[in-house]
């Protein structure tokens, strides 16, 4: 981490924060004990996500917190995080709970398409934006209420995997992800979620890539091709 970066928060340290301690201890263990399902890239993807963690945590990393942040999705937070509790994802649901009143709900996005601004939202928990300060990796969740479609995008030159800790979702309508399950999205991969229409969903998700990537990844979603 550069010195211009680290000198532009104050003197708050990772460590000062036993909360975020324990909620990226439970992001490593996720990370490190969820099935690849035999696949060496997703295999290679956990390991690299550990690893980043490892070094935040070695680093012990500034906080910065600003304004908690609320978008009309939220509603369904006390939901997700309701029924996460009864899955294998609960450690990590727990830890959630405990900094979620710090969270700064947001979308990402220049231009949300009409409809999305009240079923999606995101937080960042660590990265280029904090709360915990880094250009290592970054780790944060998204909310999705029931029935909600999140269109087709992708990221450049970022690996991109969630996990999801309650509800179900579909990707590109190629199976059902549910509690407990990981999405692995490669690079330039072109990706479309559904959502169940009973119960919202809260995944949990890591980016890993190029440090200039993870500062300025701009989220753009794909447009439909207007026919002649």
């Amino acid at each position: 981490m550069d010195t211009d970066f680290e000198a532009s928060v104050t003197d708050r340290r990772l460590n000062h924060f036993p909360d975020w301690v324990y909620l990226l201890r439970e992001y490593y263990e996720a990370y490190r004990f969820l099935s690849s399902g035999g696949s060496d890239r997703i295999r290679a993807h956990q390991r690299a996500v550990r690893e980043a963690i490892s070094r935040v945590q070695k680093s012990n990393a500034p906080l910065r917190f600003d304004s908690p942040a609320h978008k009309p999705v939220t509603a369904h937070l006390k939901r997700a995080l309701d029924e996460g509790r009864l899955e294998r994802t609960a450690p990590l649901i727990r830890a959630i709970e405990t900094v979620q009143d710090s969270l700064i709900w947001q979308y990402g996005y220049e231009k949300i398409p009409r409809g999305l601004e009240r079923n999606y939202a995101y937080a960042e928990i660590c990265g280029p934006n904090g709360p915990v300060l880094t250009d290592e990796v970054i780790l944060g969740l998204v909310l999705f209420a029931p029935d909600c479609t999140y269109p087709a995008h992708a990221h450049s030159g970022i690996y991109e995997s969630y996990l999801c800790l309650s509800g179900a979702v579909s990707e590109n309508h190629q199976g059902v992800y549910a509690a407990g399950s990981m999405i692995f999205n490669p690079p330039e991969h072109t990706h479309r979620i559904t959502v169940s229409k009973l119960e919202p969903a809260l995944l949990a998700y890591a980016w890993i890539g190029p440090r200039e990537l993870l500062a300025g990844q701009k989220m753009v979603f794909n447009r439909k091709r207007r026919s002649k």
